[in-house]
């Protein structure tokens, strides 16, 4: 099972809508897929149509006082199963910050999926900030893909996870980590910045940055609030398109 965090710390860069729909283009093509809701907003939950209860989050295994996979529920798509999220992971970084075994706590959770090969990909998504659950999730992950909002505070935001990841690989908590990609979000064909953002992050990331971009749409935006997949909401639209491609591209990716 490869491990993948979808991370940002910056708030409305579609982090959440990409792990949604990449986990669900994944699923699609007969991948045996779970996304890990880390989030305490739990926005991947509600995408989904799903409704947090309260006792079906990470917050019990990461205290270890359940097993990780008693909390997998069926998403109601073929392939695709979820670990929902719910407030009371908000508390949870409070309680972990005082174990010694913090940064390593979701790690060695997410190695008990490992040993029983339920599963093809973990997705991760993560929280808008560099609090303790982004930084166990990338301690817990193989790979690291990163979603970039096409404006140029976006680079900003670029840099800054970079040195993140650095800093998890030099801490001893993750060494082998590494960036797998960068997918452009809410590009806009139309203007200039969006074009320009996209080659400046190629010419630094020219291995790394997919050559699918999702297209900023109403669409995209729109389904969530009605716990629906683009695929489901707007299956033939650009949207659903892009995502696909998307997918695919990490599917050869990671053959």
């Amino acid at each position: 099972m490869k491990v993948v965090a979808i991370a940002n710390q910056k708030g409305g860069v579609g982090k959440t809508t990409t792990s949604i729909n990449l986990s669900a283009a994944l699923a699609a093509r007969g991948k045996r897929v779970l996304l890990i809701d880390l989030d305490p907003q739990a926005n991947a939950t509600s995408g989904l149509g799903l409704e947090p209860d309260g006792e079906g989050s990470m917050y019990h295994p990461l205290i270890g006082t359940a097993r990780v996979a008693d909390k997998i529920i069926d998403s109601g798509q073929r392939k695709l199963s979820v670990i929902p999220s719910d407030m009371d992971l908000a508390g949870v970084e409070i309680e972990m910050a005082r174990m010694d075994d913090h940064l390593t706590r979701l790690g060695k959770v997410v190695s008990q999926l490992k040993e029983d090969d339920q599963f093809d990909f973990c997705i991760i998504d993560t929280p808008p900030s560099l609090g303790v659950l982004m930084t166990s999730a990338l301690a817990a992950a193989d790979e690291i893909l990163i979603p970039l909002q096409c404006e140029w505070f976006g680079l900003e935001g670029l840099a800054k996870i970079v040195q993140v990841i650095e800093q998890i690989r030099d801490s001893g908590a993750n060494e082998g980590l590494m960036l797998e990609g960068i997918v452009m979000t809410m590009f806009d064909s139309r203007t200039n910045l969006s074009h320009q953002v996209v080659e400046e992050v190629r010419n630094y990331f020219p291995e790394q940055i997919y050559k699918s971009v999702i297209p900023r749409s109403i669409r995209i935006g729109e389904a969530p609030s009605h716990g629906k997949t683009i695929f489901q909401h707007d299956p033939y639209g650009h949207g659903a398109k892009a995502y696909r491609a998307m997918a695919n591209e990490f599917i050869r990716r990671h053959r």
